[in-house]
């Protein structure tokens, strides 16, 4: 199965990260990303800029709006995914468990649909 791991952070926790600590948790990360793919787990991984670098966009009514930033007011926003096969859910939340981020914010899985559903989206 495949799980997409919403990797989401508050900005201002990682700004204020000496740049010491900083490049310890940026080393962290990338030998979990090697760890990751040297089990065969990973799939894909993508670091996101920064939400303040974002816009949101819909179409209601034939009208197209764009606001700048994320849509949803909150305190830690996405900042990054990745994409893992595991065997099941449990293995999957494990393995997002070990993401070194993990301990400042909060990893959403959430397991793939392979083909968009015929009776429903949800």
């Amino acid at each position: 199965m495949k799980f997409l791991c919403l990797a989401y952070e508050a900005e201002q926790a990682l700004t204020d990260l000496t740049r010491e600590q900083w490049q310890a948790l940026r080393q962290e990360t990338l030998d979990y990303v090697e760890t990751l793919r040297a089990g065969g787990h990973l799939v894909d991984t993508h670091a996101l800029q920064s939400a303040r670098r974002a816009k949101t966009t819909r179409v209601r009514g034939g009208k197209v709006s764009v606001t700048d930033g994320p849509f949803a007011e909150t305190k830690e926003q996405l900042g990054g995914f990745f994409l893992i096969k595991a065997q099941d859910f449990d293995e999957a939340l494990r393995l997002a468990q070990g993401w070194p981020s993990a301990r400042l914010g909060t990893i959403e899985v959430r397991p793939i649909e392979e083909a968009l559903r015929e009776e429903g989206r949800y």
